[in-house]
């Protein structure tokens, strides 16, 4: 397939790191909606099947508001950066709606650096706790899942508290987040196959994927 992402893509997002203030982004709205959002939505409406292949769950929603594409626009109510626009284009493909503690397949763009990660970043802290006490009581399944390796590293300084400290798996549950990466040029991205480049990588992760919904009950 050809990749609906292209060199203007990043090009756009160049100029609006030069340039992020409403006024330049109004006057080029239409340029954001033709280079940036319709072809990520195009993207994610043939990553749909594919990524059902690797996981039946997985939701595909290629609408260009509300749906697997992240706003472009920043949340500043309680940030000093008052920047309005983001600088990166992402999207998420969730394996359960509205939740933030589900798995996910991820993909972000931005110049210089493209970014797919497959896993959880960041759950919240009931979600976290039951992904640690499901790591000490199947610490054979969990190392199958992670054998691609995770990225990042442990968060903790110390074995988060209720944990034993000299736990064989200590050192992954100082982490906060459970996730695989891979990381592509911009050129790899505008390249014929790249979507289908991309669901290998998602495919990959699939293991950690089915441990982390088995431990949160999300079906995959």
């Amino acid at each position: 397939m050809a990749s609906p992402i292209t060199p203007e893509l990043f090009q756009f997002l160049r100029a609006l790191a030069r340039n992020n203030d409403r006024e330049w982004f109004a006057k080029n709205k239409q340029r954001y909606q033709d280079v940036v959002r319709d072809p990520l939505c195009v993207f994610i409406e043939a990553a749909g099947p594919k990524l059902r292949k690797v996981c039946p769950s997985v939701i595909a929603d290629s609408r260009p508001v509300g749906g697997s594409l992240f706003r472009i626009h920043r949340d500043t109510r309680f940030a000093k950066d008052k920047r309005p626009y983001k600088t990166t284009a992402a999207m998420s493909f969730r394996l359960a709606p509205k939740d933030v503690s589900a798995p996910a397949f991820y993909l972000s763009l931005e110049p210089g650096s493209v970014f797919a990660g497959t896993g959880l970043w960041h759950p919240e802290a009931d979600a976290l706790r039951t992904i640690r006490e499901a790591i000490v009581e199947r610490p054979q399944a969990w190392k199958k899942a992670k054998r691609m390796g995770l990225a990042g590293e442990p968060e903790l300084k110390r074995a988060p508290r209720g944990f034993d400290p000299d736990h064989p798996m200590v050192e992954d549950l100082k982490r906060k987040s459970f996730y695989t990466s891979a990381e592509f040029t911009e050129q790899q991205a505008c390249a014929d196959g790249f979507l289908e480049r991309y669901v290998r990588t998602c495919r990959s992760g699939k293991p950690l994927v089915e441990f982390l919904c088995g431990a949160l009950g999300v079906k995959v």
